[in-house]
C-alpha cells in the first residue's frame, strides 16, 4: 500500500492533537523553528520518530502542495460507520445532521467540505466507495486536519444508503436547481443533506430518494456554485435554523 503523509504546518499540528497512529515526522533542514519547534516537541512527548530530510523529499512527497517545512507519515484513514454517526448524535442529545456527498470528485472541494462540516458541528459524512474522492493527503492539507474530528464513512450505494438513513427517522434534503429556495425550507429536526457532484449535481436516483429539494437561489450571469461554497451555504443554514443564538 502506497505511504500516506500528512504535509503543513497546521495539518500536522491537528493530526498530533488526535490518537492518530504516526509513524514519523519528517522535517527540512534548517525549519527548527516556529510551529515547526512547537510539532517537534509534541512529536517528542509521543515519543514519535521526527527525521530531518533535505527540503527535495518534502517536494517529492507533497506532489505540489505547500508542505511548510513538514510532514507526518500516517496509517491508513479509519473510516467509520453509519451507526457510529447516530450514536454520536444521541450522544450529544442532538437530532443527527449528516452530509451526503453523491459523487464529489475533487479533493480540494472534499477537504473544503469536511472542513466547514466539522466547524457547523454536523455528525458525520457518508462518501461513496467509488468514482469519487476519498480521504488522502490533499484531503487532510484542505481540510485543516479537519477530517481527524468528524466521522466520515463510505457506502457501496448512495441511495440504498438513503433508503437505510429513512428508516432510522432521518429526512433527506437534496440540493438540486428544481429545488425550493432554501430559505423557505424547513431545515430542523434528524437529517441528511446532499451535495451532488462538482458538473453534475446528484444523481437521478439520488434525487427521486430525496424527501426535499432546496436551492441556492442564482441572481448573476454564472449560474452555478462551486460544491463547497454551496455546500457552506446550506450547512450553515442548518445551523441557522436549529441553533440561532442557543450557541
Amino acid at each position: 500500500m502506497k505511504e500516506q503523509y500528512i504535509v503543513g504546518r497546521n495539518p500536522v499540528l491537528e493530526v498530533l492533537k488526535t490518537e492518530k497512529e504516526i509513524e514519523k515526522i519528517l522535517v527540512a533542514k534548517g525549519e527548527l523553528k516556529g510551529s515547526v519547534k512547537k510539532i517537534i516537541g509534541i512529536a517528542k512527548d509521543r515519543n514519535i520518530t521526527i527525521q530531518e530530510v533535505d527540503k527535495r523529499k518534502l517536494d517529492y512527497i507533497s506532489q505540489g502542495s505547500v508542505h511548510q517545512g513538514v510532514a507526518a507519515l500516517i496509517g491508513s484513514y479509519k473510516y467509520s460507520t453509519i451507526d457510529e454517526i447516530l450514536q454520536k448524535a444521541n450522544n450529544l442529545n442532538q437530532p443527527p445532521f449528516i452530509l451526503i456527498l453523491d459523487g464529489i470528485e475533487d479533493p480540494y472541494n472534499l477537504g473544503a467540505i469536511i472542513r466547514t462540516a466539522e466547524c457547523a458541528g454536523a455528525h458525520g459524512i457518508i462518501i461513496p466507495k467509488r468514482r469519487a474522492a476519498q480521504v488522502t493527503a490533499g484531503v487532510y492539507k484542505s481540510s485543516a486536519g479537519a477530517v481527524e474530528h468528524i466521522l466520515i464513512t463510505k457506502v457501496t450505494n448512495i441511495s440504498d444508503t438513503i433508503e437505510e438513513l429513512k428508516e432510522k427517522g432521518i429526512w433527506i434534503y437534496g440540493a438540486d436547481i428544481d429545488g425550493e429556495d432554501y430559505y423557505h425550507v424547513e431545515l430542523t429536526g434528524p437529517m441528511a443533506l446532499v451535495i451532488g457532484s462538482e458538473g453534475k449535481g446528484i444523481s437521478r436516483l439520488v434525487k427521486e430518494k430525496c424527501d426535499f429539494l432546496l436551492k441556492i437561489p442564482m441572481f448573476g450571469q454564472i449560474s452555478s456554485l462551486n460544491a463547497s461554497n454551496a455546500a457552506s451555504i446550506l450547512i450553515y443554514e442548518v445551523v441557522r435554523q436549529n441553533y440561532g443564538n442557543k450557541r
